[in-house]
């Protein structure tokens, strides 16, 4: 089957946490994974399949360690047609930004035409004490998604 780059952006590890449960489960359905904790540009090939997953801090802001990656996507405008990618915010529905960081990389990754796999998920940590749970139950529907794409 096809390999999977996970991608995190995370303040406080959460999104790192559920990278790596995912990653798990993903070579558990057959997959090849590689996880990627605030990649640069360069670390990411063009081509395959991503997923990323971003929490969202102050006002609708990435974390430190995917910002650049962000700034990149923007900057370098790379071609990214050979790219499908699913996505997973994690924040808190007390602010009006809740996952506003995932909205951002979602947005600058189809603008480099990437072509989004499935709905993004949204996880509200007032209501999921363990994000691992819904991003485990999501995972399950974006597999067979990637299965007939």
């Amino acid at each position: 089957m096809a390999d999977i780059t996970l991608i995190s952006g995370s303040t406080l590890g959460g999104a790192e946490y559920v990278a790596e449960h995912l990653a798990e489960k993903l070579e558990d359905a057959g997959f090849s994974t590689e996880t990627l904790h605030g990649p640069l540009l360069d670390d990411l090939t063009a081509s395959g399949i991503w997923l990323v997953i971003s929490s969202t801090h102050g006002a609708g802001d990435l974390p430190d360690n995917i910002q650049p990656l962000l700034d990149d996507l923007k900057e370098q405008q790379p071609d990214l047609s050979a790219v499908q990618f699913g996505a997973m915010g994690i924040g808190s529905r007390e602010y009006d930004t809740f996952c506003g960081a995932i909205e951002k990389l979602e947005a600058e990754l189809k603008i480099c035409g990437a072509k989004q796999i499935g709905e993004t998920l949204k996880i509200n940590v007032l209501e999921h004490d363990i994000p691992e749970d819904p991003a485990e139950e999501w995972l399950g529907s974006w597999i067979n998604l990637l299965k007939n794409a």
